[in-house]
């Protein structure tokens, strides 16, 4: 087989960028995987933002994995004091031992093949895969002209930012909201918003729909068909919540930072 043919590259993992971040400018790599056996997202391609220089759990103890997360609240708490392990009460739902850490020690081991985004997009087109831009990372902390192929060429596309506030907001990703009040702030902007909650009950039916591809939505859909967490670009006129999920104590540290950050009161659907 053609070690350059879209069938040959699929089994490898991808090195489209490698630099600067956007949010504090030290080196990170955005790594592209062209398969994925997670059930709730189907197959799609996604693009893994990592810290080039330093392993994912120790930037994570080390409040490193700022230039990739920017201000996300899920991130936990630094503690460098700590021996090992990372963030304390981090809510993040990426486990770092199971992607980011073995794809940093990949970039580390020389592993990845060097690929423009130009030729990326090309490549999603022609396995004609959706893309989950930013699988772990704000694609935002990326210069735009890495994720720009990827979107125009991907059939259909998911991506999020906890950056809305503070950088400009990509058309094609969602504003990522922790509360009520930041949501409702997001909506004045024209934005939509993604918005983890603790409950159903929190949920706003006239502004929010539940993710159909979540636990409490009987998992209807995957996210490679769904394509509503497209940003403004998916026209939808509904944002999205999810219950705060993720595996073992990431739930729990999720459902905490929730309650602490949203003390707005609920607007009633009508």
């Amino acid at each position: 087989m053609n070690p350059t043919t879209p069938d040959a590259l699929a089994a490898r993992n991808l090195l489209i960028y490698r630099g600067p971040s956007e949010i504090d400018g030290e080196e990170i790599a955005v790594i592209l995987t062209l398969s994925t056996n997670n059930r709730k997202l189907g197959a799609m391609a996604q693009t893994w933002i990592i810290r080039a220089d330093v392993d994912p759990i120790t930037a994570s103890r080390e409040g490193k994995d700022e230039s990739i997360c920017g201000g996300c609240i899920f991130r936990g708490t630094p503690d460098p004091s700590k021996p090992s392990g990372w963030a304390k009460a981090r809510g993040c739902y990426v486990n770092l031992l199971f992607r980011p850490l073995p794809l940093f020690k990949d970039l580390q081991a020389g592993k990845y093949l060097d690929c423009t985004p130009d030729r990326a997009g090309e490549i999603i087109a022609d396995l004609s895969l959706p893309l989950r831009a930013g699988a772990y990372g704000d694609p935002v902390a990326v210069p735009d002209w890495v994720h720009a192929p990827l979107i125009d060429a991907a059939p259909a596309h998911t991506a999020y930012t906890h950056q809305w506030r503070d950088m400009p907001a990509p058309s094609w990703a969602m504003a990522s909201a922790d509360s009520y009040a930041q949501a409702a702030e997001a909506w004045d902007r024209g934005l939509r918003t993604f918005r983890v909650v603790s409950d159903l009950t929190e949920i706003d039916a006239r502004r929010e729909v539940l993710c159909p591809a979540s636990d409490e939505a009987g998992k209807r859909t995957t996210c490679a068909k769904c394509q509503l967490c497209a940003g403004i670009d998916s026209g939808s006129p509904k944002s999205i919540a999810i219950v705060a999920h993720g595996g073992g104590g990431a739930k729990k540290a999720a459902t905490r930072a929730v309650a602490e950050t949203d003390t707005a009161p609920l607007i009633a659907a009508e």
